[in-house]
């Protein structure tokens, strides 16, 4: 495994000394290094990889130096457009290092939204025309890799991609935390917010711990999951699925639960859920001001007033609570006012340890979803 710090390092001896992207959980240690020992001004979490790509290259415009984009690799579908379009050396030839979890690898298990994302990652790269190379795992391969690096980036003025394996880095703890105290933790709010939804009622949910905490609620109480559609992948587009389901079944109320780093992901949807109005349309966001499925990262959820952005958006109701009392006056509101509606949840970091994973496949949860919009 390679030191963070010291990865970090062989960087700066390579003037690479700008990161931007989105978190990882195979990135998770080196995220937490950069986020504990870069300014926030070189360490930017983006709102999602295509920006991330777009940041960078203004600062390489800026500083005639490339940068660094991070990334999981279901990340490199988001900033496919920027890549070819940018960055790419027949456009505006950008340099920059693009460091890239593999998740699904071939021959490694994973969870299933993950297989077929990294089974394509090295050919996306190949018909992308972007040169690869896979992150050793000792110190001193890796000073090469980084030196043949930005060699080509020098010459070529283009993207150069590294792969990253699971336990390339070494374990290092996130320092700068985000504070949080609140009263409930967001297993305890969702677990709230499903209590009040009716039989017929259903929920498309965020990916990451919100859809496993959901399943498990749901398993605790024997209820099936055929209410739920749990997207374990396609981070930041729950909305939009919800959006979808609440426009053909108008006579249902439609629950999104998001959360904070979601919603920033492709917060231009809420416009569009505004514009059409779609009155059974009910979105709960749980903000806990972090990346919290992939090492806690901050998200800028502590600069953003999500409700108003909502009303801005054309939302017909807009709440925010952080206590069981609140929470429970907020939801009451949002079921009798016509939608469509948010109420942001302000919950504390963190998880369960023990937290488990859907048994059932993507495919198995689909169906019966379906087949309970059909039948009830």
């Amino acid at each position: 495994m390679i030191s963070c710090k010291a990865f970090v390092d062989m960087l700066g001896k390579c003037k690479i000394n700008f990161f931007t992207g989105v978190p990882d959980s195979l990135l998770k240690n080196f995220n937490a290094y950069t986020t504990d020992h870069i300014s926030e001004k070189n360490n930017i979490t983006a709102a999602n990889e295509g920006n991330a790509i777009a940041c960078a290259a203004g600062y390489y415009l800026a500083s005639g130096k490339p940068g660094v984009v991070f990334m999981q690799n279901s990340g490199l579908g988001n900033c496919v457009n920027p890549l070819t379009s940018l960055a790419d050396r027949e456009v505006y030839s950008i340099p920059m290092l693009l460091i890239i979890g593999w998740r699904g690898e071939p021959g490694i298990k994973d969870e299933p939204q993950h297989i077929k994302q990294g089974r394509v990652t090295c050919g996306m790269l190949d018909n992308l025309e972007i040169p690869w190379t896979v992150l050793p795992d000792s110190a001193e391969e890796t000073r090469g890799v980084l030196k043949t690096a930005a060699q080509y980036l020098a010459e070529n003025q283009s993207p150069f991609a590294l792969l990253v394996r699971k336990g390339t880095f070494e374990p290092y703890a996130l320092q700068n935390k985000n504070e949080t105290r609140y009263s409930l933790n967001r297993e305890e709010a969702v677990k709230l917010v499903v209590s009040f939804l009716s039989e017929t009622d259903v929920i498309v949910s965020t990916t990451g711990k919100t859809s496993r905490e959901i399943y498990e609620l749901r398993e605790s109480l024997k209820q099936g999951h055929s209410r739920d559609f749990l997207t374990v992948g396609s981070m930041g587009h729950a909305s939009a699925i919800a959006l979808g389901i609440a426009l053909q079944q108008p006579r249902r109320n439609v629950y999104c639960f998001d959360g904070d780093g979601a919603l920033i992901m492709h917060a231009g949807g809420l416009a569009v859920i505004g514009k059409l109005q779609p009155p059974n349309f009910k979105h709960i966001v749980f903000n806990n001001f972090a990346h919290d499925s992939v090492g806690g990262q901050p998200t800028a959820a502590d600069v953003m007033d999500i409700p108003a952005i909502a009303k801005a958006s054309g939302y017909q109701a807009y709440f925010s609570a952080t206590t069981e009392a609140e929470i429970k006056e907020q939801l009451e509101g949002l079921q009798n006012t016509a939608g469509p509606g948010l109420l942001e949840i302000r919950v504390n970091i963190g998880a369960r340890p023990d937290l488990g994973r859907p048994v059932t496949t993507p495919e198995e949860n689909k169906q019966a979803f379906m087949n309970f919009l059909r039948q009830t």
